[in-house]
């Protein structure tokens, strides 16, 4: 296994070249070269302060590279900010639950359709109403279907401010998907969950890559990612130190060294 040669080369959805990342002379991602090839699953491993934030930050526009490339599709990305980002196909989790508790799960839904939500110019100047509310039926019909993908069907006008932690992770990842992505970027989702939780969102994230969605994962639960990667990178004090399959990243004297505690 080489760490210089990132797999997938052929076949990537998205490539970086020499990434970094410097805060005030930090060092938070420093020269990091990786594919990640369509239609699979990749994770993304290594301790607290490895820089695997950073590289989702880098990656869906919500901070700027220091320097490197990033290319989505053959398409240099690297300035092109997060609305254009997720416009051209990328979307992302947050690790804190990120949802608008004032608004109902079908809303919190329906706020990731973005531009993908279609409303025609006329319809906003004239005020056509039949227009306008057949158009919201059917975002909100969408919103239901995508509910129900995540398991949320039964609580699609239930206020996002009352779910419990599992659900409101599952909510972002509806939202999420309302852009219809070709690149899902998920930051712990299953984060301080228990084993029947974590079952159940592995589930979901299963079914989404099944659909034909590529899927990056970054979390602690080195299991889970084991069981759901089919490549995975790790980062380490923003560096990256070994790349590959999943048994052979983790019988990598270096991960087990560093990051598993061998």
């Amino acid at each position: 296994m080489t760490v210089d040669s990132p797999v997938g080369s052929n076949a990537a959805i998205l490539s970086v070249r020499d990434l970094s990342k410097h805060f005030s002379g930090i060092h938070a991602l420093e020269n990091v070269t990786a594919d990640i090839s369509r239609g699979r699953m990749h994770g993304l491993i290594g301790p607290n302060g490895s820089g695997k934030s950073t590289f989702f930050n880098l990656v869906s526009g919500v901070l700027p590279p220091s320097a490197g490339s990033i290319r989505l599709n053959g398409e240099d990305i690297s300035a092109a900010g997060a609305i254009k980002i997720a416009k051209q196909g990328v979307a992302r989790t947050f690790q804190g639950g990120l949802i608008v508790p004032t608004l109902s799960c079908i809303e919190n839904t329906m706020l990731g359709f973005g531009s993908h939500l279609r409303w025609p110019l006329i319809s906003a100047m004239f005020r056509l109403p039949i227009r306008a509310e057949r158009q919201e039926r059917e975002a909100r019909e969408r919103a239901r279907a995508l509910l129900e993908i995540v398991g949320l069907e039964d609580q699609s006008e239930r206020w996002a401010g009352e779910l419990v932690w599992v659900q409101r992770q599952q909510l972002q990842i509806a939202r999420a998907m309302a852009s219809e992505p070709s690149l899902l970027l998920l930051d712990e989702p299953t984060a301080g969950m228990g084993a029947a939780e974590t079952e159940e969102i592995e589930a979901i994230i299963r079914r989404i890559n099944e659909s034909g969605v590529t899927i990056m994962l970054v979390s602690h639960d080195v299991d889970l990612v084991a069981r759901l990667s089919d490549d995975i990178t790790v980062l380490m004090y923003g560096e990256k130190i070994s790349e590959g399959k999943p048994g052979e990243v983790l019988a990598d004297p270096r991960v087990q060294e560093a990051y598993l505690g061998a």
